[in-house]
């Protein structure tokens, strides 16, 4: 099991890009507030949000952002309520999309996303329209220099992990959700640091485009990446190499 697919592919090399603009800070504070909203301000009682610090903390947001957007989310300060609101649909040729919200107005998002969808070769489906062609796997992140592949694996696969990959300056820790809390722990205990510790979609199949399609399912789908209420953005799209290179061009 891979756990890996084109767009995922393509979503981490425009990460940097997103660190640029600031986006990757304001969905952060969002997930830092409703964590702390569902689950209480206490990191170790809180997974979700012990998930959303340690992202937060690899991102570099200072210390005073992280406890702010905490105290938001349990009432010590003034803060936006936020809805978490998954949408789902399909693109240019057949492509299953999720498209996982937080927002202050549904009233506003719900009609952003539609019109994305329509305007673009793509419709909004119902709830559970395409959900079920995604797997819930976690997903850690480490630096290829913070510790050896042959270490790494044994670390994480004693502690449940289903999986490895090794990429160009990272590895990439794949997990059931259930194991996710005992690899995370695993991780800390033995000091490895994380570039990315949660819990994502994995698609089950891959729908192959090429040319014009694939390019318009790519616009399609950083349009969603780009939305201000977007804080994930998945889809089971399979791309051809010459496409593929272009977008990372």
């Amino acid at each position: 099991m891979s756990g890996h697919s084109k767009w995922s592919t393509i979503k981490h090399k425009k990460a940097a890009q997103d660190k640029k603009r600031g986006k990757v800070f304001t969905r952060l504070i969002k997930e830092l507030t409703v964590a702390a909203r569902m689950g209480g301000g206490d990191v170790d009682g809180n997974p979700r949000l012990r998930s959303a610090v340690a992202a937060a903390k690899s991102a570099n947001m200072p210390g005073d952002n992280i406890k702010r957007a905490i105290q938001k989310g349990t009432g010590e300060l003034p803060g936006i309520s936020y809805d978490e609101i998954t949408y789902e649909g399909y693109g240019p040729g057949g492509v299953a999309i999720l498209i996982e919200t937080l927002t202050d107005n549904k009233m506003r998002t719900t009609p952003e996303i539609r019109h994305l969808f329509a305007k673009n070769g793509g419709n909004m489906g119902e709830p559970n329209s395409v959900a079920w062609m995604f797997e819930k796997k976690g997903r850690f992140e480490v630096a290829s220099d913070a510790i050896e592949e042959d270490r790494l694996m044994e670390l994480v696969v004693e502690a449940g992990a289903d999986d490895l990959l090794a990429e160009e300056d990272y590895y990439e820790v794949m997990t059931s959700p259930e194991a996710f809390p005992d690899v995370e722990n695993a991780l800390e205990k033995a000091g490895i640091p994380t570039r990315e510790a949660k819990l994502v979609r994995i698609p089950q199949n891959e729908v192959r485009l090429e040319g014009k399609k694939a390019r318009q399912c790519l616009q399609l789908l950083e349009m969603f990446e780009d939305h201000d209420d977007a804080q994930n953005v998945y889809a089971n799209l399979d791309l051809d190499e010459e496409t593929l290179n272009e977008s990372q061009g």
